[in-house]
C-alpha cells in the first residue's frame, strides 16, 4: 500500500415506496452490479466537493439537473483497502420531485425502479450492499452522516457528530 486512493461518489435516488439503481455494465471499476442511480470517480478539481461530483454524474448519466431533485443529503463515506489502494466512497440519497418522469435511461447500463423491500435482495458492490441495508435498517430515520469502515467480513458503521 503506498497511499492511492480511489474517490467515488454515488447517489441513490427514491420516489415513494421505490429506488432507481443501475445495472452498471463496462464500468472502470465496478461491473455487472446493482449501484447508486448514478456515481462515478471525482475529476481533480471536485476533490473536495462531493457534491459537485455527484450532481455532476447525475447530468451525465441520467441527464437530471439538481433543480429535478430534492432533499439532496451525503448520508455515508465509506473506507475500504481493496488491489492496493483505499477506496473512500460518498453515498448521497435524494428524492425525485413530483413531476419529473420517472422513465431513466442511463449511459452507463440499465436503469431500474426497485421496491425498497426488494433492495437488500441485488447483487452490489461491497460497501454499497452495507450502505443500502444500513440506511433501510437505521439511516432513513435520521440526518446523520454515517461513517462505515470495511473489514473484510462486513462494514462497520458509526455515526459522524459535528462537534
Amino acid at each position: 500500500m503506498d497511499g492511492t486512493l480511489r474517490n467515488m461518489a454515488s447517489i441513490y435516488i427514491s420516489k415513494g415506496n421505490k429506488m432507481l439503481l443501475l445495472y452498471r455494465q463496462e464500468g472502470r471499476v465496478v461491473n455487472n452490479v446493482w449501484v447508486g442511480s448514478a456515481g462515478g470517480h471525482f475529476e481533480e478539481y471536485e476533490l473536495n466537493d462531493a457534491r459537485a461530483c455527484v450532481l455532476r454524474e447525475l447530468q451525465e448519466e441520467l441527464g437530471i439537473a439538481e433543480k429535478e431533485i430534492e432533499n439532496l443529503r451525503l448520508r455515508y463515506v465509506t473506507l475500504r483497502r481493496s488491489k492496493g489502494e483505499i477506496r473512500q466512497n460518498y453515498y448521497f440519497f435524494a428524492d425525485l420531485k413530483n413531476g419529473v418522469s420517472e422513465e431513466m435511461v442511463s449511459n452507463e447500463g440499465i436503469s431500474k425502479w426497485f421496491p425498497l423491500s426488494e433492495l437488500t435482495s441485488l447483487e452490489m458492490p461491497f460497501t454499497s450492499k452495507y450502505v443500502i441495508e444500513h440506511y433501510l435498517n437505521t439511516g432513513h430515520k435520521t440526518d446523520m452522516i454515517y461513517v462505515g469502515v470495511a473489514d473484510g467480513a462486513k462494514v462497520i458503521f458509526t455515526g459522524m457528530p459535528e462537534f
